[in-house]
Parts: structure tokens; sequence; C-alpha cells
């Protein structure tokens, strides 16, 4: 798919010089003038040198570089007992990514091990297929710790979107297998349509967790499989159970698509704090603009709205095995009582 895509760029490169020069031509030609060739020819090829030489950097380089992202949540619902509670945000791994290129994994899982976080939170696309992919790095992945567990939802490319050929009970399936997987084999809390409670002493953590819901078009297939109403009940909970009895809490949403957050998220919840993933930044930043800026009305980084904040990971993992000025990142965000 990347040959593909490089040698599609390549020609369009060279294809538009081309016609700007056979639309002069034509013009000079109705004018009684010349019009060389050679200029034209030769941007074409400054084009196709510059743009070759920009995706092997990303190829070679950028995607193997990683950045930490330290930062601070403050809100007066976070509960005393969890003030300075960190939790570690990584998002899409896609671990296909990673076939050629194991020892990058393991530096990430290490790397997020330091951080030394209370809490570690996987905002989807695990894979880009199907489970397989991650059969290789299962010992890697299980090395992979913090105190109160990893919590996981899952993206759009988890439910085999992309696998072309398969039935949709074919499909279904390798999500079932995916669920199984994190949850038994790596012992991760993957919650589908759940909540969890992270209980210290007199206050509690809720951490939410949706399928992939994604309120916006998007220009390729996407799904939404999330229900946000029946995740907000805690998963599990007794007969007559009742949260708020609990004392002092925040609750914290996970969803991979960060359009969930303006196009249910805000209208209908007051959920204070959401991380999603999703974007990637595009994978590509120039002049500063990350090219998802193009799709998503948030696309990176912090973005506040009626006392409500959702965080955006730009991933791990790759869909095109290039990162241009967007390393694979992991953000630690420390909650700071108020």
């Amino acid at each position: 798919m990347f040959i593909s895509f490089l040698i599609f760029c390549t020609i369009v490169l060279m294809l538009c010089p081309t016609l700007v020069w056979l639309i002069c031509w034509i013009v000079a030609r109705l004018c009684h003038h010349s019009m060389p060739f050679a200029p034209f020819a030769y941007t074409g090829l400054a084009l196709v040198l510059i743009f070759g030489g920009t995706m092997l950097y990303g190829y070679g380089f950028g995607r193997k570089q990683l950045r930490i992202t330290e930062t601070t949540y403050t809100s007066p619902q976070i509960p005393a007992d969890f003030n300075g509670y960190k939790i570690a945000h990584i998002s899409d791994l896609h671990l296909s990514s990673f076939a050629d290129s194991p020892d990058f994994l393991q530096r990430i899982i290490d790397t997020i091990n330091v951080q030394q976080a209370d809490l570690i939170c996987f905002t989807g696309d695990f894979v880009g297929f199907g489970v397989e992919e991650a059969i290789p790095f299962t010992q890697t992945l299980r090395q992979l710790y913090a105190k109160d567990g990893i919590m996981s939802v899952l993206g759009n490319h988890d439910f085999a979107l992309y696998h072309h050929g398969l039935t949709d009970a074919e499909k279904e399936e390798k999500v079932n297998q995916l669920t199984a997987y994190q949850r038994n084999t790596l012992g991760w809390q993957l919650l589908r349509n759940q909540s969890h409670i992270i209980q210290h002493d007199s206050a509690y953590l809720q951490i939410i967790g949706v399928d992939n819901t994604s309120c916006k078009g998007q220009g390729f297939q996407t799904i939404s499989r999330g229900d946000l109403n029946a995740a907000l009940q805690f998963r599990g909970r007794p007969t007559g159970y009742c949260l708020e009895a609990k004392g002092n809490g925040l609750q914290i949403l996970l969803t991979h698509d960060p359009s969930h957050w303006r196009g249910e998220v805000v209208p209908t919840t007051d959920i204070p704090l959401t991380l999603s993933g999703h974007t990637h930044a595009g994978q590509v930043r120039l002049f500063g603009y990350p090219m998802s800026s193009l799709m998503f009305t948030e696309s990176e980084g912090w973005y506040h709205m009626n006392n409500q904040s959702l965080h955006i990971n730009t991933g791990l993992g790759c869909t095109l095995p290039v990162r241009i000025g967007v390393p694979a990142e992991i953000t630690v965000i420390t909650l700071q009582a108020e």
C-alpha cells in the first residue's frame, strides 16, 4: 500500500508541471510563440526528489521518533485523594506498524513504564486489521504496567472494517477475538460501553469507555457502535449500588474518535474529561499545522468547552508508515485538584 501511494504521488508530481506546460504551450501557439519544455521537466523532477526525500525521512527516521508530553488537568471535581494522580494516555498502536521495528515497540513500552503512571488509558485502534497482528508482540505488551491497571476501548480499525473480503459475521468474530485477547491474554480492562470504578478511600474515578463513535463524516468508512448511556452505568454494580455514596468522584471518558466529544458528549452530558485518539494529527505537520486539521475540528492536544475538556493523543503507530513533524506520543496527564 505504501509503495502504491509513493508511485501515485510521484506520477501526480510529474504530471502537474507537464499539464501546466501543455496549457502554456497551447496559449503560446495561439500567440505564435514557442514554449520550452525543459524548465517544467526540471520542476517536476525537483518536486519528485523533494517529495521522495521527505517520505524517506518520514519512513526511516520520523516514524521512530517518540515524544513524551507532560501536562496537567486541573478541575474542582478532582477529589483530594486523587490530587497528583498520573494517567499515561496512549492511542492508535496499529500493531502491524511495528512488524519491521519491534525494538521501537519495546522502547515505547519501556518509556511508558518509566513514567510510573497510576493508570494507563488506551483510546483505541489496537490493530489495523485483526488480532493476529498482536500475537508476535504478546510478551512485549504484557510488560506494560500501571498500579491501577490499563483501561482501553476499541477504535474504528479494531472492528476489521478495512479487512476486505470478510463477511459481517467474520468481522464480528475478529472483534470478539480481539476483545478476548485484550481482556484475557493481556489482562487489560477493555471497556465496551461500560465503566469501571477506581476507589481511593472516600473518593473515586469512574472510567467510562465506549466503542468507536463517529459524529462527523471523515471521507472514509467508519463505524459507530458506542452507547454512552449504557457506559455511564457502573459495570457489575450490585443491586441498590449508589455511585454517589462512594464519595467525591471524577468521570473520565475514553472514546476513540474526538468528533464524539463535540457531537454527543458536550451537548448531552457533563463529563468533565474526555480522552481520544484517532487523528494521528495527520502524521504530517506542514508549516506548523497538522494535516488532520483539514478534516477534524479537534485534531490534537487540549480543547475546552462548557467546563468540559478533551485531550487528543496523536498515537504511537501509523496507517501509512510515515511521520513528519508528528512523532509517536505518550501523554502523561497529572490530575490537580483546585
